[in-house]
């Protein structure tokens, strides 16, 4: 249970992170007239960011713990 639950921690804490990165940027920059299709919504903004930080948890990784075919 523990493998499974360390597996998944890091696609986890890297989708919160994104979400409250896209969140952020929805506040910080966001879109004043509302026509910009990611910025223009603060779900959609961290909907996108959270799959951009999901993504780079699978390139983000821990190397090779004991079998490395490189």
């Amino acid at each position: 249970m523990k493998g499974r639950f360390k597996k998944w921690m890091r696609p986890a804490l890297f989708t919160a992170a994104g979400a409250l990165a896209g969140l952020g940027y929805y506040f910080l920059v966001g879109c004043s007239t509302g026509t910009c299709i990611i910025t223009s919504n603060p779900f959609t903004s961290m909907a996108y960011m959270g799959v951009i930080g999901w993504l780079l948890s699978g390139i983000v990784g821990t190397g090779c713990e004991d079998k490395c075919n490189m």
